[in-house]
């Protein structure tokens, strides 16, 4: 980058933000750390303590600074959204909001899915729904990324927006998911893994490569939604595979089950996502089997 940036970022203080916030200071970037304060910023970065919920608190916080962009990493919900733009409009010149692979959740394409799948344009958003209720947010995650999308994208002046779709995480021994420990669980107890009748692949990026592409995404200037995802799909079964190698005699066995829970990672629809705009941007991703089994080693550790 030719000059260091004033940075925001939004939460984000563990896992993918702690790997955004090393490489934005490792930059040069100016960067402050907004969140409820329940844990401190690594050195070198400014905190500030507001609910992001409450606009009398982050107006206070935030007081008459302003950014040439802002990251936010815990936006979920319309509201959310709303509040950030009415806050935002004026303080910074670039909002990046960190979305997910969910906001196509209704799309069931064998092809890699493109962003325009879902036009921000032309989602309603409903903000008397109960976005406050915890258990109706999880079980609408991907609905509330898409109106908070909506909303950013909507109105007029514009609003310089870009939603990062990201793709489903892996790797890093502070994954905090317990996904890949499902796999190892089983295999170790020899318990069936649930998967769909019709498992289907998806999209994935490995932790350090989806920091790395926010903290460019921040000092680019494109708008509007884009996927962020390493190439090529993995399925179930090349996961475990790369389980077992962690697992003394590992070897998955799978249980397919019409309806009812299956295991993480196990999907009854396509989450393939096309990463061809951000290449088109400058971004380059990896592939996705080239990690993988450094993913899982870092995640379950050497001999797990």
């Amino acid at each position: 980058m030719e000059k260091a940036l004033e940075v925001l970022v939004i939460g984000g203080n563990r896992y993918v933000g702690k790997r955004l916030l090393a490489r934005l200071l490792a930059e040069g970037h100016r960067v402050t750390v907004l969140n409820r304060g329940s844990s401190p910023p690594p050195a070198g970065v400014e905190h500030l303590v507001a609910d992001r919920d409450d606009e009398r608190s982050l107006t206070g916080a935030l007081g008459s600074r302003v950014f040439d962009v802002v990251v936010d990493q815990v936006c979920y919900t319309p509201r959310q959204a709303a509040l950030a733009r009415r806050v935002f409009s004026g303080r910074t010149r670039r909002y990046v909001m960190t979305s997910t692979v969910e906001v196509y959740e209704y799309e069931d394409s064998p092809a890699l899915v493109r962003e325009e799948a879902v036009d921000p344009a032309t989602v309603t958003v409903d903000l008397s729904l109960p976005w406050d209720d915890p258990a109706f947010l999880e079980a609408n995650y991907g609905e509330g990324k898409r109106q908070a999308e909506a909303v950013l994208a909507a109105g007029d002046p514009p609003f310089p927006y870009a939603a990062v779709r990201v793709a489903h995480v892996l790797g890093g021994a502070d994954d905090f998911t317990g996904r890949l420990a499902h796999y190892a669980e089983r295999m170790r107890t020899g318990e069936p893994i649930a998967v769909p009748v019709v498992n289907r692949p998806a999209t994935y990026v490995h932790v350090e490569e989806i920091g790395r592409f926010l903290a460019w995404a921040a000092g680019e200037d494109f708008t509007g939604p884009v996927n962020a995802a390493s190439h090529g799909t993995l399925t179930t079964e090349e996961l475990c595979e790369a389980v077992a190698a962690h697992v003394p005699d590992g070897r998955a066995v799978f249980r397919p089950v019409e309806v009812g829970e299956v295991s993480p990672f196990s999907f009854r629809r396509s989450y393939g996502m096309d990463n061809a705009r951000a290449g088109r941007l400058g971004f380059t991703f990896g592939d996705a089997r080239q990690w993988l089994p450094r993913a899982v080693a870092e995640t379950l550790g050497k001999g797990d």
